[in-house]
């Protein structure tokens, strides 16, 4: 009996071995056979992400899956995120093979005995197969997927897995993977969130709608503490972190990220970009809103004047980057706050003095040189051209280290006119990035340098970061990846002698005083600009280490109500040079080699001879040995009192002349009277809408002089010391008789 038994054991055994191994040769076929979702092997399709130099996210663009999902790796995953999403899904995934078989024939049991579904058992590897490739519930899908995953065990690592998972899921409204799920939820990163803050998070893949934070804040919360027991339970947290778990409150802020508003809009109407993946920008968020909170205190303040909008602009001088941007107010506001004031072409006053003065410096000319700021004409194809400056007053014999640093208009375009000319002041600003010069320089002529031009004051600030860097030029960067090639547009001693003007405080006291916002107490290059009838006004500041560019102004183009450069734009960039440099070193510029500091006389400009005592307040300048001015003589004196030529003329007897103790006319029989205007052919039309005052014509002569104007047609007369002649349709010819000289032009009037 013993041995029948044996037999039909020995039979038993070789059968269940056969049966046994073709089951494992089966399962190995169809596994072969079975292939993986081809979802799962392409990556997947991410949203196009915005962040600032420092990962700070800006913005969200949905994917072409209409859902927000960025990418991430499970090393950014804290340990108790990571437990809490296994204690939610899949305790055992560690140690299954892809099928848990307890799960299963827990599953199994439950089903048989209730006639329903009450536990899954599908594992991580399992969803992930569902989610790459979705089916219909069914016992073939569900076969199918197991031994999908399977093989899906057998090809990735485990870590792989999980982390493809969570990469994958969603977290309901719109949230496609843990990490975008955490930012719009909470705001922050997953390395950030606390375990109750994981643990509310890995409950919502189980249920994304019935479970939405947003509709079902008791749901999900009941979720959440599911799962911190399961944890407990599991070993994975202690009883304190538990029940501080359990109190700890949960704060959504359920919101997208949206910041830096301006600054990505003009990157993406600059740029051509990916439908996806992460765009690192030159952006300093954290600056950003401190410029923006600084913008809107001054503008608060400026309220009542009529000023209701700014930008601002921030350039890392090194880099090339803009790292901060800020177009209006408020980017929200529905009084054209998605307007970008950064970017809007605008006026730009006084700002574009500096290039000139750069242009003089590189044409031989000096700080210690001086220009005659007194009234002048300056004949133009279109008429005559009689500049003024911001006081309405003239300030005779002025060093270009005093008429930049105090912005006199007069001497700006004697300076462009003796030293460049408009050209070349539009191609040097063009060469440094202002794309807004499209027009022929004649268009512009002498008044370009006072501003009668439109700029951004993006691209205005980038040519003050080439003052800054001495003369380099570098593209301005809105990308980390944007390319950072350099070169040298202008002669570094030429730019340093801008840098140091406008950083001298005393030099431009006499238009801003000691004390305005254009005061420091580290050296800070300024300089602002007003546009006529205060339309606009702006602040440019710059340092080695960065350059600050304001705009303040309306963006329906209404005047302020007397708010100039120095009240309106200063103070703000006044308050971010402070807090850029708060704690700073404050290094400044190296003084270029070969530069000596010399004597010299403020009205001529002249060297004064060393003696041995040096007089209080004397003016000094740093020179070049080979541009040395000539040496101060006793011819330049009469009677103690400094000679000045013959254009000082109209000045000198002026109430303008602030020194007319020290200042005496030199007598000179050189210099004869010319007509100035009007020229011979010039062409004027009488407008019979406008005053009767419009058609009163000056009467000019190159210099002053003993003049009797007389015309056949027209009735010439002399008010308030000044020729004229009453206008009236027709051919005209009009005499000056000088010194025995007879001087004739004509004029053509018409009538409109």
């Amino acid at each position: 009996m013993k041995l029948v038994w044996r037999k039909r054991l020995r039979k038993w055994s070789k059968q269940s071995l056969i049966a046994l191994a073709s089951a494992w040769l089966l399962h190995e076929l169809v596994m072969a056979f079975t292939p993986l979702p081809g979802a799962l092997l392409k990556p997947q399709l991410a949203a196009l992400r915005f962040v600032d130099r420092r990962g700070e996210p800006l913005r969200f663009q949905l994917a072409r899956n209409c859902y927000h999902h960025q990418r991430f790796t499970l090393d950014e995953c804290p340990q108790h995120f990571l437990n809490a999403t296994l204690s939610a899904e899949d305790k055992r995934f560690w140690s299954h093979g892809g099928v848990d078989l307890l799960a299963t024939f827990r599953a199994a049991r439950d089903y048989a005995a209730r006639g329903r579904v009450v536990s899954g058992a599908s594992t991580i590897t399992q969803q992930l197969i569902k989610i790459a490739q979705p089916r219909n519930r069914t016992l073939a899908a569900k076969i199918s997927e197991c031994l999908s995953a399977r093989k899906l065990e057998r090809r990735w690592s485990k870590r792989r897995i999980l982390e493809e998972y969570l990469n994958r899921l969603d977290y309901g409204n719109s949230c496609r993977g843990a990490a975008t799920a955490s930012w719009y939820y909470f705001n922050k990163s997953l390395v950030d969130l606390s375990p109750a803050e994981g643990a509310f998070l890995a409950g919502l893949p189980n249920a994304p709608s019935r479970l939405n934070p947003k509709k079902h804040p008791e749901r999900a919360r009941q979720r959440q503490r599911l799962i911190l027991d399961r944890m407990l339970k599991n070993g994975w947290l202690d009883s304190a972190m538990h029940l501080r778990a359990l109190a700890e409150r949960i704060i959504l802020k359920c919101e997208r990220s949206f910041a830096g508003a301006h600054f990505v809009d003009h990157l993406k109407q600059q740029q051509a970009l990916p439908s996806e993946g992460v765009i690192h920008t030159t952006l300093d968020l954290a600056l950003t809103r401190r410029a923006r909170h600084i913008l809107r205190d001054h503008l608060d303040q400026l309220k009542d004047l009529n000023v209701s909008n700014g930008a601002v602009v921030i350039i890392e001088n090194a880099t090339g980057d803009l790292i901060a941007m800020v177009g209006s107010r408020d980017y929200f506001s529905p009084k054209a706050g998605q307007v970008n004031g950064a970017w809007a072409e605008r006026s730009p006053g006084s700002t574009l003095k500096p290039f000139t003065y750069l242009l003089a410096f590189e044409h031989g000319a000096t700080p210690a040189m001086v220009v005659a700021d007194v009234p002048t004409d300056f004949p133009t194809s279109t008429g005559i051209f009689t500049p003024h400056n911001y006081n309405r007053r003239f300030h005779g014999p002025m060093r270009l280290r005093i008429a930049l640093a105090n912005s006199l208009n007069v001497s700006a375009v004697k300076v462009l006119k003796q030293y460049s000319g408009p050209r070349e002041l539009q191609s040097l600003l063009q060469k440094c990035g202002l794309n807004t010069l499209e027009k022929n320089e004649k268009h512009y002529g002498l008044g370009l340098t006072l501003g009668n031009a439109e700029a951004r004051l993006v691209e205005l600030a980038n040519a003050y970061a080439c003052l800054a860097r001495l003369g380099q030029h570098r593209p301005l960067r809105l990308r980390r990846s944007d390319p950072s090639h350099q070169r040298q547009l202008f002669n570094r001693t030429a730019a340093w002698w801008v840098a140091d003007i406008l950083s001298d405080n005393n030099a431009r006291a006499r238009s801003f005083g000691l004390h305005s916002s254009l005061e420091f107490n580290f050296p800070v290059a300024c300089k602002t600009g007003t546009s006529s009838d205060f339309r606009d006004n702006w602040a440019f500041g710059y340092t080695p280490k960065y350059t600050v560019g304001i705009w303040v102004g309306n963006f329906d183009g209404s005047p302020m109500r007397e708010v100039s450069g120095v009240t309106g734009a200063a103070p703000i960039m006044h308050d971010l040079m402070e807090f850029l440099h708060h704690g700073d070193d404050h290094v400044w510029y190296r003084r270029p080699e070969g530069l000596n500091k010399l004597a010299i006389n403020e009205f001529t400009g002249k060297c004064v001879p060393q003696s041995g005592t040096s007089k209080p307040n004397q003016p000094t300048e740093w020179l070049l040995l080979d541009q040395l001015p000539p040496m101060q003589t006793s011819g330049d004196f009469i009677d103690g009192r400094i000679l000045l030529g013959p254009e000082y003329a109209r000045w000198i007897g002026s109430l303008d002349n602030h020194a007319p103790t020290r200042l005496a006319l030199k007598q000179s029989s050189k210099t004869k009277a010319q007509l100035l205007f009007p020229l011979p052919g010039t062409v004027l039309i009488m407008d019979p809408d406008l005053p009767e005052s419009s058609s009163i014509l000056d009467l000019r002569l190159n210099i002053p002089a003993n003049a009797h104007w007389s015309s056949r047609t027209l009735e010439c007369f002399v008010a308030n010391g000044q020729a004229q002649a009453r206008l009236q349709p027709g051919r005209h010819e009009i005499i000056a008789l000088v010194d025995g000289r007879r001087l004739t032009t004509w004029v053509e009037v018409r009538a409109r």
